[in-house]
């Protein structure tokens, strides 16, 4: 099985400086425990950002030159058709470079692929890939896609691979001038926050079911877990973690 890698080029939250994109790397170290021949794309100028990808477990790069402000998607959508890969992963959002959480659904539409969202794990099904895919809450959720398909990783994935500087130094990079496409133009409006106000229920009904409408303590959510395995308790108290940041 071939599949690829989109690569972005990630900043650091605190200092700002070049990274890869942590969930990205996950998603090389998903394709390897697949047993997959890996090889990764990305659509820009490139630098350590990427290039230290290779250090994580990919053999190859292939970094497709296009000029910064371009939409990269037309010069991957034509590389993708040039390598026919039967599984294309992505993360399911950036890291502060020029990026965008909608670059995988675009993919998928124009090279007429599905595609599954936030995918945990990967294995090789009889009528395809079975994806388990990460819910709110802790929640799982296993189902099967017909491959060629896009595929985007969750952050709860399983780790990346550890970095090797020698596999840093073997790895190739591949240039080759990308297909030039001037990104479209969205039309938004910028405005300050503004709180909203909240909307007042229906305060119908008897006495009795106003006052237990106005009395009853609601549950904050949450999941019961009895005697959880440890994998799954961790990738609970993860979930219910992010929901505060």
């Amino acid at each position: 099985m071939k599949a690829v890698v989109l690569l972005s080029a990630g900043i650091h939250p605190r200092s700002g400086a070049a990274m890869p994109v942590p969930v990205e790397l996950q998603a090389i170290a998903l394709a390897r425990r697949l047993g997959c021949d890996v090889v990764g794309i990305h659509a820009g100028q490139g630098g350590p950002a990427v290039e230290d990808c290779l250090a994580h477990g990919l053999d190859q790069i292939i970094l497709l030159r296009i000029r910064e402000g371009d939409d990269p998607l037309a010069a991957i959508t034509a590389e993708i058709a040039a390598q026919k890969p039967d599984l294309i992963l992505a993360g399911r959002r950036g890291q502060g470079g020029a990026d965008s959480g909608m670059l995988p659904y675009l993919l998928a539409k124009a090279c007429e692929m599905p595609i599954a969202a936030d995918a945990v794990a990967l294995a090789v099904a009889p009528e395809g890939l079975a994806v388990v895919q990460a819910l709110p809450r802790g929640a799982r959720r296993r189902l099967v896609v017909r491959l060629p398909a896009v595929v985007t990783v969750h952050e709860s994935a399983a780790p990346a691979l550890p970095f090797v500087y020698r596999d840093r130094l073997s790895g190739k990079i591949i240039e080759t001038s990308g297909i030039a496409a001037p990104a479209p133009a969205f039309a938004c409006e910028t405005r300050p926050y503004r709180r909203r106000p909240k909307l007042i229920g229906d305060a119908g009904g008897s006495a009795e079911e106003r006052l237990r409408a106005a009395t009853e303590q609601k549950s904050a959510g949450g999941k019961l877990m009895v005697n959880p395995e440890p994998a799954e308790a961790a990738a609970a108290i993860l979930d219910f973690m992010r929901r505060f940041q």
